[in-house]
């Protein structure tokens, strides 16, 4: 039952993505730029934290018994610079807006995640990376400042140069050092809406390290399919997709609007899959059917939305994994201990009988000065795992091992780690506590995740 309190506000439960975990908070609509200052100063909850589209996959966004608001509404176009490519934006501009307005002009976003329905804000909040970290890095490269309005009612532009300290603490920083007014950032310049794709299968995870280790600096995109269930001299058999960018003489005869493709069809999950939909041997017979499928090629010609973005064909698709939901765990191991780290995570999630319906490796460059920032140079292992009896205590093993090769966990995907392994994995944890005091003397902000992982104080304000 929704219970409606006070004037632009309604208590419901929420959850991210992944549908877990479900809590009940204050959910705010601000439609005007100045709303979220007011809604900050006037203290009718204990905390607050900013939210998206709702698509990071835990708690990041959740305030359990505090207030979340949201920046969906907020999302104006503010200014463009066609000769630059910068483009200036309110924060609940999402990445599909961008390329459903500037595309047609020949600009593509610089970087981005796997689904095109999350905003600006939450990308800078996520630090988010895409398949071509190993040549650009993350979102942050591209970020030239951004506004943020901090809890105590100040206006501050952040930017490498200006409030150094608090541009490296909010890029990452969940959202916890203040609320993102308006971005600024340099859009890709493209001169089709496609990508041409090289497919490479390969036997096992050391054969798709090698591969990638020798070729990646060759494409500027490369993401690797990684059947999680294969076990033996199959242990993490991969396919391979590395992309560049398609120019217009790569394009067949007859197209007519290089920036344009036509839209193919969309799905929806009208319901959720039952707990056992996604078992070992549905997700293994799957499994089996992509890898055969599936030969080596080159300069197969592919749009963006295929390549970028499958999964955002199938409206609701979250909810195969049914009403408990799933937990994305996302890991990067350091390139010294990727090999060795990779096959030991590898063979424990095998063993386990875990079945993950999308498992994902890519590869990594340097990381840059955010102070919670994910990505390190190596390899980072993405698995989707249904919310089941004994998931949590399994996964916590898994953070274990992870510490052990000096990798560490992506926030953004999080919902089951402790404070004491989030604080081993992010040596840049004391930093970030000393400029968000500033920036939030009186304890403002928080959110679930970070009382969780002891970012914050365990209770709210």
């Amino acid at each position: 039952m929704i219970d409606r309190g006070g004037e632009g506000s309604v208590l419901e439960p929420l959850s991210g993505w992944g549908r877990y975990p479900v809590q009940t908070c204050r959910l705010f609509r601000p439609e005007r730029r100045s709303s979220p200052g007011s809604i900050l100063a006037s203290g009718g909850e204990a905390s607050y934290i900013a939210r998206g589209l709702g698509r990071s996959y835990g708690d990041a966004a959740l305030n359990e018994n505090g207030g979340v608001v949201s920046f969906e509404r907020l999302d104006r176009f503010t200014a463009f610079d066609a000769k630059t490519g910068v483009l200036e934006c309110e924060a609940g501009v999402s990445v599909e807006a961008v390329i459903r307005h500037f595309l047609p002009r020949g600009y593509f976003v610089p970087v981005t995640p796997g689904t095109k329905f999350v905003t600006l804000g939450g990308a800078i909040a996520s630090d988010v990376h895409g398949k071509n970290h190993h040549r650009v890095g993350t979102i942050a490269t591209f970020l030239l400042d951004f506004r943020l309005l901090t809890p105590g009612g100040d206006v501050i532009t952040c930017s490498r140069d200006s409030n150094a300290d608090a541009f490296w603490a909010t890029v990452g920083g969940l959202g916890l050092t203040g609320f993102i007014q308006t971005v600024r950032v340099r859009l890709q310049p493209v001169e089709t809406a496609y990508v041409l794709v090289d497919y490479r299968k390969v036997s096992n995870v050391e054969e798709a390290l090698a591969a990638m280790d020798q070729s990646d600096e060759s494409y500027e995109y490369s993401v690797a399919w990684i059947d999680c269930l294969a076990r033996g001299r199959e242990l993490g058999r991969s396919v391979l997709m590395r992309a560049n960018p398609a120019g217009v003489r790569d394009l067949p005869g007859g197209v007519d609007d290089p920036l344009s493709v036509r839209r193919g069809r969309r799905w929806s999950v009208p319901f959720d899959f039952p707990a056992w939909g996604l078992n070992r041997s549905t997700v293994g017979a799957f499994n089996e059917l992509f890898y055969r499928r599936h030969s080596d090629r080159s300069g197969e010609l592919v749009d963006y939305d295929t390549y970028f973005y499958p999964l955002d064909s199938i409206r609701g698709w979250n909810r195969m994994y049914g009403r408990r939901g799933f937990v994305q765990y996302q890991v990067v191991l350091p390139s010294a201990a990727s090999r060795a780290g990779l096959i030991d995570l590898l063979e424990r999630f095998s063993a386990s009988g875990r079945a993950s319906f999308l498992a994902v490796l890519k590869s990594f460059g340097p990381e840059n000065p955010g102070l919670l920032s994910f990505p390190l140079r190596g390899y980072t292992l993405t698995l989707d795992l249904p919310v089941q009896n004994g998931l949590v205590p399994f996964l916590r093993d898994m953070d274990r091992v992870v510490l052990d090769y000096g990798g560490r966990l992506y926030l953004a995907k999080d919902a089951v780690t402790t404070a004491e392994t989030f604080a081993r994995m992010y040596p840049g944890l004391d930093r970030f506590r000393e400029v968000r005091a500033r920036l939030d003397p009186e304890g403002r902000l928080s959110s679930s995740l970070a009382r969780r992982v002891g970012i914050v104080a365990s209770t709210p304000g």
